[in-house]
């Protein structure tokens, strides 16, 4: 079993409770049975995607630490440095799903606050969830809505930086895209996506701020406004801590763990 996060039993806020053509919702679903699942044994291992996931799979639902290993996502290779011209208007970016959990109206509200005092743009790309009130026509704001993945690159590439100020992650694609891009990161403390960053093991590539600190996140998108070559080390070290990450060591490492449930189910 694979468990990509723990939002479900988070916040309901996150999760919408819809059910789509009279049948139960897809989070309610998952709350029901994955408690079942693992109290059975039915899951001979399981997979998160950090160990900040692990850790608390751990501690929600009693697994024993053996049979529970946190494998790394990774970046596609497609995502790498594209040379463009500046963007005039140069322009913060977010990529992912408006909703609650992506923390967008604060990132919203700290930009208006930078842009009393530079003219740089928001450009917001991911689809607008279900029920979740679209960001309203301003000068500046731009909603590309859902992108192309072969788009992608050339945006994190020319945006003075990438904000992803989310409330809870399992792993933090996002800003690993962006990373591996080589884009100036401003990102929560979400333990997740500290691990991403590199902060978690002290070799931070990014700016992490609270969820909840509107000044904060407007301070330092500020100061990447003010003078953005003070961060090119930053995205040097974006780059280098990237490159940690692969797909072949996903798929090695999602092997190895099939391996050990295959052990486990033969022992029994």
């Amino acid at each position: 079993m694979t468990l990509h996060d723990l939002s479900p039993w988070r916040s309901e806020e996150w999760t919408s409770e819809e059910a789509k053509g009279g049948g139960e919702a897809d989070s309610s679903r998952i709350r029901r049975r994955t408690p079942i699942l693992l109290r059975l044994g039915l899951a001979n291992m399981v997979i998160t995607h950090s160990e900040a996931v692990r850790r608390e799979a751990i501690a929600r639902f009693r697994i024993d630490p053996d049979r529970i290993v946190a494998v790394p996502l990774a970046a596609s290779d497609a995502f790498r440095r594209v040379e463009c011209p500046p963007a005039d208007p140069p322009y913060f970016l977010f990529v992912g799903t408006l909703e609650p959990r992506k923390n967008v109206l604060r990132v919203i509200e700290a930009w208006r606050e930078v842009r009393k005092c530079f003219e740089v743009d928001l450009v917001l790309a991911g689809h607008i969830r279900e029920g979740f009130p679209k960001p309203a026509p301003e000068p500046g704001l731009r909603l590309l809505g859902a992108v192309e993945e072969a788009e992608l690159p050339r945006l994190y590439s020319g945006a003075l930086a990438f904000i992803y100020v989310s409330h809870y992650e399992g792993f933090g694609l996002p800003v690993l895209e962006a990373m591996q891009c080589g884009a100036a990161v401003v990102a929560s403390r979400d333990p997740a996506i500290l691990e991403v960053s590199g902060e978690a093991a002290g070799r931070g590539a990014a700016i992490h701020v609270d969820a909840t600190d509107t000044r904060a996140l407007a301070e330092a998108l500020a100061a990447i406004a003010r003078a953005p070559a003070n961060f090119d080390a930053m995205r040097a070290r974006a780059l280098d801590r990237a490159g940690e990450f692969s797909w072949r060591a996903t798929a090695r490492r999602t092997r190895e763990v099939y391996d050990a449930a295959i052990r486990v189910f033969r022992g029994r």
